[in-house]
Protein backbone atom coordinates (compact mmCIF):
# COMPACT_ATOMS: atom_id res chain seq x y z
CA UNK A 1 0.00 0.00 0.00
CA UNK A 2 1.19 3.59 -0.72
CA UNK A 3 0.92 6.14 1.65
CA UNK A 4 0.86 9.90 0.87
CA UNK A 5 3.84 11.94 2.39
CA UNK A 6 3.16 15.18 1.66
CA UNK A 7 0.08 17.16 2.58
CA UNK A 8 -0.60 20.44 1.64
CA UNK A 9 -3.11 22.97 3.63
CA UNK A 10 -4.49 25.68 1.60
CA UNK A 11 -7.07 28.22 2.81
CA UNK A 12 -10.71 27.30 1.65
CA UNK A 13 -11.23 31.08 0.83
CA UNK A 14 -8.97 31.59 -1.68
CA UNK A 15 -10.19 29.40 -4.69
CA UNK A 16 -7.39 30.47 -7.03
CA UNK A 17 -4.85 29.33 -3.88
CA UNK A 18 -6.47 25.62 -3.99
CA UNK A 19 -6.64 25.65 -7.51
CA UNK A 20 -2.73 26.52 -8.12
CA UNK A 21 -2.20 23.81 -5.17
CA UNK A 22 -3.71 21.02 -6.71
CA UNK A 23 -0.81 20.81 -9.34
CA UNK A 24 2.36 21.82 -7.04
CA UNK A 25 3.29 18.06 -6.38
CA UNK A 26 1.62 17.41 -2.77
CA UNK A 27 0.16 13.81 -2.29
CA UNK A 28 -2.67 15.20 -0.40
CA UNK A 29 -4.12 18.88 -0.76
CA UNK A 30 -6.09 19.90 2.52
CA UNK A 31 -8.58 22.41 2.16
CA UNK A 32 -8.60 24.34 5.31
CA UNK A 33 -12.07 25.62 6.61
CA UNK A 34 -11.17 26.02 10.11
CA UNK A 35 -8.14 27.75 11.20
CA UNK A 36 -7.41 29.22 8.46
CA UNK A 37 -10.39 30.92 7.60
CA UNK A 38 -11.94 34.15 9.14
CA UNK A 39 -15.69 33.84 11.22
CA UNK A 40 -16.90 36.28 8.77
CA UNK A 41 -15.21 34.22 5.58
CA UNK A 42 -16.88 30.50 6.79
CA UNK A 43 -19.91 30.52 4.73
CA UNK A 44 -17.94 31.65 1.82
CA UNK A 45 -15.11 29.33 1.96
CA UNK A 46 -17.42 26.36 2.32
CA UNK A 47 -19.62 27.57 -1.20
CA UNK A 48 -16.25 28.09 -2.75
CA UNK A 49 -14.79 24.62 -1.92
CA UNK A 50 -18.64 22.69 -2.15
CA UNK A 51 -17.94 24.66 -6.06
CA UNK A 52 -14.59 23.04 -6.63
CA UNK A 53 -15.17 19.71 -5.18
CA UNK A 54 -18.46 19.08 -7.38
CA UNK A 55 -15.78 17.77 -9.67
CA UNK A 56 -13.29 14.58 -9.05
CA UNK A 57 -9.38 16.35 -9.08
CA UNK A 58 -6.53 15.29 -10.10
CA UNK A 59 -4.88 15.38 -6.39
CA UNK A 60 -6.84 13.57 -3.67
CA UNK A 61 -8.47 16.12 -1.63
CA UNK A 62 -9.27 16.37 2.14
CA UNK A 63 -11.24 19.14 3.78
CA UNK A 64 -10.62 20.29 7.25
CA UNK A 65 -13.73 21.31 8.30
CA UNK A 66 -15.06 23.41 11.61
CA UNK A 67 -14.52 22.44 15.33
CA UNK A 68 -17.15 19.62 15.76
CA UNK A 69 -18.40 21.57 18.85
CA UNK A 70 -18.84 24.85 16.66
CA UNK A 71 -21.57 26.64 15.33
CA UNK A 72 -20.26 25.74 11.27
CA UNK A 73 -19.14 22.28 11.37
CA UNK A 74 -22.83 20.64 11.17
CA UNK A 75 -23.05 22.91 7.70
CA UNK A 76 -19.20 21.50 6.33
CA UNK A 77 -20.11 18.14 6.70
CA UNK A 78 -23.35 18.01 5.40
CA UNK A 79 -22.59 20.17 2.30
CA UNK A 80 -18.82 18.01 1.82
CA UNK A 81 -19.97 14.52 2.57
CA UNK A 82 -21.66 13.63 -0.75
CA UNK A 83 -19.26 15.73 -3.00
CA UNK A 84 -17.17 13.82 -5.48
CA UNK A 85 -14.09 15.75 -5.53
CA UNK A 86 -13.84 15.11 -1.97
CA UNK A 87 -11.47 12.12 -0.72
CA UNK A 88 -11.56 12.76 3.01
CA UNK A 89 -12.76 15.06 5.96
CA UNK A 90 -10.43 16.17 9.12
CA UNK A 91 -11.66 16.34 11.96
CA UNK A 92 -10.44 18.97 14.44
CA UNK A 93 -9.94 18.72 18.00
CA UNK A 94 -11.66 15.28 18.40
CA UNK A 95 -11.80 14.12 22.07
CA UNK A 96 -14.15 11.14 21.79
CA UNK A 97 -14.74 8.35 19.73
CA UNK A 98 -18.03 8.71 20.02
CA UNK A 99 -17.64 12.32 17.96
CA UNK A 100 -16.37 9.66 15.05
CA UNK A 101 -19.25 8.03 15.46
CA UNK A 102 -22.09 10.49 15.80
CA UNK A 103 -20.36 11.92 12.37
CA UNK A 104 -20.61 8.33 10.20
CA UNK A 105 -24.30 7.90 11.51
CA UNK A 106 -25.22 11.06 10.88
CA UNK A 107 -23.78 11.45 7.13
CA UNK A 108 -26.60 12.74 4.20
CA UNK A 109 -28.75 10.12 3.18
CA UNK A 110 -27.61 11.06 -0.21
CA UNK A 111 -24.36 9.24 0.48
CA UNK A 112 -24.01 6.18 -0.80
CA UNK A 113 -21.13 5.81 1.91
CA UNK A 114 -19.34 7.44 4.62
CA UNK A 115 -15.99 9.97 3.53
CA UNK A 116 -13.28 8.44 4.89
CA UNK A 117 -12.69 10.24 8.09
CA UNK A 118 -9.35 11.68 9.97
CA UNK A 119 -9.06 13.02 13.32
CA UNK A 120 -6.63 15.61 14.31
CA UNK A 121 -5.65 14.96 18.26
CA UNK A 122 -5.04 18.97 19.46
CA UNK A 123 -5.82 18.48 23.21
CA UNK A 124 -4.55 16.83 25.99
CA UNK A 125 -8.42 15.02 26.19
CA UNK A 126 -7.99 14.17 22.54
CA UNK A 127 -4.22 12.35 23.62
CA UNK A 128 -5.18 10.33 26.66
CA UNK A 129 -8.22 9.00 24.38
CA UNK A 130 -5.85 8.20 21.10
CA UNK A 131 -6.68 4.68 20.86
CA UNK A 132 -10.05 5.05 21.97
CA UNK A 133 -10.70 7.03 19.08
CA UNK A 134 -8.00 5.83 16.39
CA UNK A 135 -9.88 2.37 17.17
CA UNK A 136 -13.55 3.92 16.57
CA UNK A 137 -14.64 3.40 13.48
CA UNK A 138 -13.73 1.45 10.36
CA UNK A 139 -14.56 5.10 8.14
CA UNK A 140 -11.50 6.65 10.04
CA UNK A 141 -8.72 6.13 8.55
CA UNK A 142 -5.69 7.30 10.25
CA UNK A 143 -4.98 10.43 12.88
CA UNK A 144 -2.63 13.27 13.58
CA UNK A 145 -2.05 15.87 15.95
CA UNK A 146 -2.46 19.38 16.04
CA UNK A 147 0.54 20.66 17.62
CA UNK A 148 0.06 24.48 17.50
CA UNK A 149 -3.79 24.02 19.67
CA UNK A 150 -1.86 20.89 21.76
CA UNK A 151 1.30 23.10 22.62
CA UNK A 152 -1.37 26.00 24.02
CA UNK A 153 -3.38 23.58 25.32
CA UNK A 154 -0.38 21.90 27.67
CA UNK A 155 1.69 25.19 28.06
CA UNK A 156 4.55 23.54 26.09
CA UNK A 157 7.16 25.60 25.80
CA UNK A 158 10.25 23.47 24.32
CA UNK A 159 9.50 21.52 21.01
CA UNK A 160 10.69 18.22 22.88
CA UNK A 161 7.81 18.93 25.51
CA UNK A 162 5.53 16.89 22.75
CA UNK A 163 7.54 14.02 21.87
CA UNK A 164 5.41 12.12 24.51
CA UNK A 165 2.34 12.82 22.85
CA UNK A 166 3.87 12.39 19.53
CA UNK A 167 4.68 9.13 20.28
CA UNK A 168 1.81 8.29 22.13
CA UNK A 169 -0.46 8.54 18.85
CA UNK A 170 2.18 6.54 16.78
CA UNK A 171 1.43 3.61 18.87
CA UNK A 172 -2.34 4.41 18.98
CA UNK A 173 -2.26 4.40 15.46
CA UNK A 174 -0.51 1.18 14.64
CA UNK A 175 -2.74 -0.39 17.43
CA UNK A 176 -5.59 0.08 15.84
CA UNK A 177 -4.34 -0.71 12.21
CA UNK A 178 -3.98 2.38 11.02
CA UNK A 179 -1.00 4.22 8.80
CA UNK A 180 1.51 5.98 10.57
CA UNK A 181 0.49 9.12 11.75
CA UNK A 182 2.09 12.35 9.30
CA UNK A 183 3.47 14.81 11.30
CA UNK A 184 2.43 18.46 12.04
CA UNK A 185 3.05 21.18 10.22
CA UNK A 186 6.25 23.44 10.79
CA UNK A 187 5.30 26.94 10.82
CA UNK A 188 8.61 28.54 9.65
CA UNK A 189 7.94 28.45 5.70
CA UNK A 190 11.87 30.17 5.26
CA UNK A 191 14.07 27.92 7.87
CA UNK A 192 13.95 24.77 5.62
CA UNK A 193 17.33 23.12 7.39
CA UNK A 194 15.51 23.33 10.95
CA UNK A 195 12.67 21.73 8.64
CA UNK A 196 14.55 18.70 7.60
CA UNK A 197 16.09 18.42 11.40
CA UNK A 198 12.57 18.08 12.22
CA UNK A 199 11.23 15.79 10.03
CA UNK A 200 14.61 13.79 10.24
CA UNK A 201 13.53 13.64 14.14
CA UNK A 202 10.09 12.63 13.42
CA UNK A 203 10.77 9.79 11.24
CA UNK A 204 12.93 8.59 14.25
CA UNK A 205 9.74 8.44 16.43
CA UNK A 206 7.51 6.56 13.33
CA UNK A 207 5.72 9.16 11.59
CA UNK A 208 5.32 8.90 7.98
CA UNK A 209 5.07 11.77 5.66
CA UNK A 210 3.99 15.67 7.46
CA UNK A 211 1.46 18.58 6.81
CA UNK A 212 2.81 21.59 5.31
CA UNK A 213 1.71 25.05 4.68
CA UNK A 214 3.80 26.07 1.81
CA UNK A 215 4.81 24.34 -1.20
CA UNK A 216 8.58 24.75 -1.04
CA UNK A 217 8.13 22.94 2.13
CA UNK A 218 7.22 19.65 -0.10
CA UNK A 219 10.43 18.37 -1.33
CA UNK A 220 12.41 18.78 1.84
CA UNK A 221 9.40 16.69 3.34
CA UNK A 222 9.74 14.18 1.24
CA UNK A 223 13.75 13.99 0.67
CA UNK A 224 13.42 13.09 4.82
CA UNK A 225 10.73 10.37 4.54
CA UNK A 226 12.64 8.74 1.32
CA UNK A 227 15.05 5.87 2.54
CA UNK A 228 18.79 7.04 1.56
CA UNK A 229 20.73 4.59 -0.80
CA UNK A 230 22.25 2.86 2.15
CA UNK A 231 19.20 2.12 3.67
CA UNK A 232 17.73 0.63 0.23
CA UNK A 233 21.02 -1.35 -0.13
CA UNK A 234 20.61 -2.25 3.46
CA UNK A 235 16.35 -3.41 2.70
CA UNK A 236 17.76 -5.31 -0.71
CA UNK A 237 20.52 -7.29 1.23
CA UNK A 238 17.98 -8.58 3.70
CA UNK A 239 15.22 -9.38 1.18
CA UNK A 240 17.61 -11.33 -0.69
CA UNK A 241 18.60 -13.09 2.47
CA UNK A 242 15.12 -14.04 3.65
CA UNK A 243 14.43 -15.67 0.17
CA UNK A 244 17.22 -18.08 0.27
CA UNK A 245 16.12 -19.04 3.92
CA UNK A 246 13.19 -19.35 6.25
CA UNK A 247 13.34 -18.26 9.49
CA UNK A 248 15.47 -16.04 11.80
CA UNK A 249 18.96 -15.77 10.85
CA UNK A 250 22.38 -13.77 10.82
CA UNK A 251 23.82 -11.73 8.06
CA UNK A 252 27.87 -12.01 7.39
CA UNK A 253 27.95 -8.58 8.56
CA UNK A 254 26.44 -9.57 12.24
CA UNK A 255 23.02 -8.47 11.79
CA UNK A 256 20.47 -10.62 13.16
CA UNK A 257 16.96 -10.69 10.89
CA UNK A 258 13.41 -12.21 11.37
CA UNK A 259 10.61 -11.44 10.25
CA UNK A 260 9.60 -7.88 11.83
CA UNK A 261 12.96 -6.85 10.46
CA UNK A 262 12.35 -8.10 6.98
CA UNK A 263 8.92 -6.08 7.05
CA UNK A 264 10.51 -3.34 8.02
CA UNK A 265 13.15 -4.01 4.90
CA UNK A 266 9.48 -4.34 2.68
CA UNK A 267 8.10 -0.90 3.63
CA UNK A 268 11.65 0.50 2.91
CA UNK A 269 11.70 -0.77 -0.23
CA UNK A 270 7.90 0.07 -0.71
CA UNK A 271 9.25 3.77 -0.09
CA UNK A 272 12.06 3.79 -2.20
CA UNK A 273 9.67 3.18 -5.78
CA UNK A 274 8.71 6.28 -5.43
CA UNK A 275 11.82 7.94 -6.11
Amino acid sequence: MTFPLTWLYVPGDRPHVVTKALLCGADVVVIDLEDAVAPDRKDYAREATAELLSQPQPTPVHVRVNTLDGPWAAADLEAMAPLPGLTGLRLPKVTSPEQIIRIVKGAPPTTTKPPALYALLETALGIERAHAIASAHPALRGIALGESDLRADLGVRDDTGLDWCRSRIVVAARAAGLPPPPQSVYPDIRDLDALAASCAHGRTLGFLGRAAIHPRQLPVIKRAYLPTPREIEQAETIIKAAATQQGAQALPDGRFIDAAVVAAAQRTLSLAHRL
